[in-house]
């Protein structure tokens, strides 16, 4: 997992081929704005979405993993908390892994919790399980799907 600052997204370019691109189309929108709804970006090996619902509990967030994908998270304005650990500690997973939506939730707890807030990014690969969306009220999420 990476947690750093929008302002230093450079740093992170060469780790994957397709994140020079996926950065750009963060930086290009208007955070605070953009609508929700689904972003094609490079193909269908890079594409976005921007959701926006009421946040988790902690005992309610879904914690999940996945294979083929990695996930860049914004949080466009406000905070929300999220929950990580690494795949290798968590064990229980519930029900298959999904195939078509590339993902297995487990009925582990997080390790840890963090706090990410508008200006910063997250990024999770498929050795980090993660809770995302815990919060109160209403958080507004831009989630980037990196095909690996």
């Amino acid at each position: 997992m990476i947690l750093d600052s929008l302002s230093n997204a450079d740093k992170y370019i060469n780790l994957h081929p397709r994140f020079a691109k996926a950065f750009e189309f963060i930086k290009s929108q208007n955070l605070e704005t953009i609508q929700v709804g689904k972003y094609p970006i490079d193909g269908p090996e890079l594409h976005a979405s921007v959701s926006e619902k009421d946040g988790y509990t902690r005992e309610d967030a879904k914690f999940e993993a996945h294979n083929n994908w990695l996930d860049i998270q914004v949080c466009p304005k406000g905070k929300e908390q999220i929950g990580w650990s690494a795949r290798e500690r968590v064990s229980t997973p519930v029900g298959e892994y999904n195939a078509e939506k590339d993902v297995t939730f487990f009925s582990n707890k997080p390790d840890t919790y963090f706090t990410l807030q508008a200006g910063q990014f997250a990024i999770f690969y498929p050795e980090d399980v993660h809770a995302p969306q815990i919060g109160e009220g209403p958080i507004k999420k831009l989630v980037v799907k990196v095909k690996l």
